[in-house]
């Protein structure tokens, strides 16, 4: 009797890392370190084309019936790469929270592959897996103080603490520590109760001088807990995106990622039926997010419950995506230059947010052909030279197998 075919049989145990992961990643990124530069500025074109108007509150461009069809998407995917002021969401919303997913995507493999290497006890295979974690979260949270400028010595009150980086190091810390200590029935349970808890905490305990169950700006607890607690300068006056308290739903975020990652593991689970299982966690997660926004609503600043659920809930199905169409379909030449990126995300996040100016080295390069264009297509024209010189030195990095592990 013949074998089935390759999407329906049962996988067998792969050494190799999945390659719609370091996809998923590299999209992800994308979009913050040239992506929303190219589209904003095509947008920007249409805009002064038609004499669109643009809300210079939450910078969203109006659509009007007489832009073409492929002028629409460029404008929708323009309005999505903006932040919600506060409660809401839109794609620029999810690209920090499917970032934080991913890495817990990627912690069952990893952990898997270092408990099991040949020689190694799983005792020795857990403290090389602790040191590394510690090692990894203290250095991930100082490189983020590096991008917040720490270096440039401007003094305590004018140094950020919190970052990007720091959240991503101490949530993927904490969800690890979970992970590698607890099974499966007390990791739902630790989930439950961080999510609960937060929304509770939320909710429940009085700010001085707002109350209780407060979700402004200046008055939730997340904000009046970094006023208080986080030391250095707030990104946003009265509270930091990245603050203490609302770093503890993200351990959610990760931990979520991990249940995505070990349902991918199975070895006796068909490919078609863990893109469908996946398809169905992932709208099950958006609905059931969806219905408690009305209670607690979806907000990235404070990283409410509802707005992990609701990531959590996309991510999963951006996962199942990808996943389907490079690593079941093995449609995979598209998706190289977001491999070459995800492989070296956090150095890719690191140069261009700092270490390197790829703005000017665009204008320098290819400022003479920009100029023989109309004035309006120059920012388009700058970012998408960016994006090729990022794509550049990604893809030499790949090549020579050079990548920033921490």
């Amino acid at each position: 009797m013949q074998a089935a075919s390759a999407t329906n049989t049962v996988q067998q145990p792969k050494a190799q890392r999945l390659l719609s992961l370091d996809a998923l990643r590299g999209f992800d990124m994308f979009w913050i370190v040239c992506g929303e530069g190219i589209f904003h500025g095509i947008a920007a074109v249409i805009k002064s084309k038609y004499g669109l108007i643009q809300n210079t509150i939450n910078w969203q461009i109006k659509i009007t019936g007489q832009l073409s069809a492929i002028e629409k998407i460029f404008v929708t995917v323009s309005n999505q790469l903006h932040h919600t002021i506060w409660n809401g969401l839109t794609f620029y919303d999810l690209i920090f929270p499917l970032f934080i997913f991913i890495a817990g995507v990627s912690m069952p493999y990893s952990f898997s592959s270092q408990l099991h290497k040949t020689g190694a006890s799983r005792r020795e295979g857990q403290k090389k897996i602790y040191a590394a974690l510690i090692k990894r979260t203290l250095l991930l949270v100082l490189l983020g103080m590096v991008v917040n400028g720490a270096l440039q010595f401007k003094g305590y009150e004018q140094t950020r603490f919190a970052s990007v980086l720091g959240r991503i190091a101490l949530s993927c810390f904490f969800a690890a520590l979970i992970y590698l200590n607890t099974s499966v029935r007390w990791q739902i349970i630790w989930l439950l109760a961080i999510l609960l808890g937060y929304w509770a905490a939320m909710m429940l305990i009085p700010v001085p001088g707002y109350g209780a169950g407060s979700i402004t700006p200046e008055g939730n607890l997340s904000a009046y807990i970094d006023r208080l607690l986080l030391p250095g300068k707030l990104h946003r006056m009265v509270y930091d995106p990245e603050g203490l308290l609302s770093t503890v739903p993200a351990i959610a975020s990760a931990m979520l990622g991990i249940f995505a990652g070990e349902w991918l593991r199975k070895n006796d689970v068909t490919q078609n039926k863990k893109t469908g299982y996946l398809l169905l966690g992932g709208a099950v997660l958006l609905l059931l997010g969806l219905v408690w926004s009305i209670f607690f609503p979806v907000n990235k600043n404070i990283w409410s419950s509802s707005y992990v659920v609701v990531t959590a809930g996309l991510s999963t199905l951006l996962l199942a995506i990808f996943y389907y169409v490079i690593d079941v379909l093995q449609i995979k030449k598209w998706c190289m230059p977001f491999v070459w990126m995800g492989c070296n995300a956090i150095l890719i996040y690191m140069v261009a947010h700092g270490l390197i100016n790829f703005e000017a080295t665009s204008h320098f390069l290819f400022g003479g052909f920009f100029n023989m264009l109309p004035a309006t297509w120059y920012d388009a024209l700058l970012w998408t030279g960016v994006a090729l010189l990022q794509f550049a030195l990604l893809y030499f990095l790949y090549r020579k197998k050079i990548f920033l592990k921490i």
